[in-house]
C-alpha cells in the first residue's frame, strides 16, 4: 500500500519533491500547499495532483509530507504537521534555531513520527564509496561552489551550502570537535556569500571546508585523505578516483559509481521510512548537529566584520 504524501512549499526546491512524490510507486501524491495558489494549481495539474487551500486542508488528507518553505517556517509547519501523527521530510536546515529543531526532535519522539532532514548528499551514489572505503579519515577538504541562486538570501552561504558539507563531515568523522576557525565575505547580499571554515577534532582530524554562491562555475567536491589512501569524488558528476600508495609511487584507480538521481533516493527513503516507523538515514538530531556548528560558525564569521 502506498504512503499518502503531499508537500508544503512548492517553489524551486518543492517542485521537485511534487515531481518526484508523483513518479515513485511507493508514494500517492495527493496534495500540495502553496502561498501562490496560481502556482501551486498548475503544478497540481502538471504532477496530477490537487492543491488544497490551507495547511490544515492538507495535513488531512496525508500521511507524510516535505516541508520545503523559507527556513523561518519549518518548526511552525513541521509541529503542525507532527502534532496530528504525520511524517515528515524538512529541507535543510532543519530550522534557524538549535532550539527550534531540538522542539521538533522531542515532538516527533513523544508523537512516535519519523523527522527527516532534507541533506541530500547523504543520497549521493558517491556516499557509499565513501562509506565503504574509509575507515579512519586524517584530512578531509570540501568545495561547493555555484553561481549567485536569486534564493535564499535571507540566509548566508554556511547555512545555504555550507551545511551539506558540515554534516558529511560530521558523518565521516566520529569525533568532537576541538576548534574551528572560520571567514567569510558578503559581496552580492548582506550575509556572506564566500565562506571557509577550518575544523579541527579530537582525534586529529582536520576538515577544510569552502563554500560559495557567486562563482563563475558550479563545484560539489569532496577529498578525503587517511593513512592508506585518498578518495577524490565528484558528487556533481558521480564520479571520483581513489590513490593508493603502490612502493614509492602513487596508482590511481577509478571509482565505479552507479548513478541516480539523489533527490529520487532521499524521498524513496523517507517514504519507506514512514511506511515502517523506522529511522532515517539523517534524523533531526543529525540535521541540529549540523545546525548548531553552522551557526557557530556563522557567528564567527558576523564577529569578525
Amino acid at each position: 500500500m502506498s504512503v499518502k504524501v503531499g508537500v508544503v512549499g512548492v517553489g524551486a526546491i518543492g517542485r521537485n519533491h511534487a515531481r518526484i512524490y508523483s513518479e515513485l510507486e511507493s508514494a500517492e501524491l495527493v496534495a500540495i500547499y502553496d502561498a501562490n495558489e496560481e502556482h501551486a494549481r498548475a503544478l497540481a495539474e502538471e504532477f496530477g495532483t490537487e492543491a488544497v487551500g490551507s495547511l490544515e486542508e492538507l495535513i488531512s488528507r496525508v500521511d507524510a509530507a516535505s516541508v520545503s518553505t523559507p527556513t523561518v517556517t519549518h518548526r511552525s509547519i513541521a509541529t503542525a504537521l507532527i502534532e496530528q501523527g504525520k511524517h515528515v521530510l524538512v529541507e535543510k536546515p532543519i530550522s534557524d534555531s538549535v532550539d527550534d529543531a531540538k522542539a521538533m526532535i522531542d515532538l516527533a519522539n513523544e508523537k512516535g513520527c519519523v523527522l527527516q532532514v532534507g541533506h541530500i548528499e547523504r543520497f549521493n551514489p558517491v556516499m557509499s564509496q565513501l562509506e565503504a572505503r574509509l575507515n579512519s579519515p586524517k584530512f578531509i577538504e570540501c568545495h561547493r561552489l555555484s553561481p549567485f541562486p536569486n534564493r535564499s538570501i535571507d540566509i548566508g552561504v554556511v547555512l545555504d551550502l555550507m551545511i551539506h558539507d558540515l554534516e558529511i563531515v560530521l558523518h565521516l568523522v566520529h569525533s568532537p570537535i576541538a576548534a574551528i576557525d572560520a571567514v567569510g565575505i558578503p559581496v552580492l547580499t548582506r550575509r556572506e556569500d564566500i565562506a571557509n571554515a577550518r575544523i579541527r577534532f579530537e582525534n586529529g582530524c582536520v576538515a577544510n571546508i569552502t563554500a560559495s554562491r557567486i562563482s563563475p562555475e558550479r563545484m560539489r567536491k569532496i577529498r578525503v585523505f587517511q593513512g592508506d589512501a585518498y578518495l577524490s569524488l565528484d558528487y556533481q558528476d558521480q564520479s571520483g578516483w581513489i590513490y593508493r600508495k603502490d612502493g614509492m609511487e602513487i596508482a590511481r584507480e577509478e571509482v565505479e559509481v552507479e548513478r541516480d538521481e539523489p533527490l529520487k533516493c532521499e524521498l524513496a527513503s523517507f517514504v519507506e521510512c514512514a511506511a515502517r516507523g523506522e529511522q532515517p538515514k539523517v534524523s533531526g538530531q543529525q540535521g541540529a548537529a549540523a545546525l548548531d556548528i553552522a551557526l557557530e560558525i556563522t557567528r564567527m564569521i558576523e564577529a569578525a566584520q
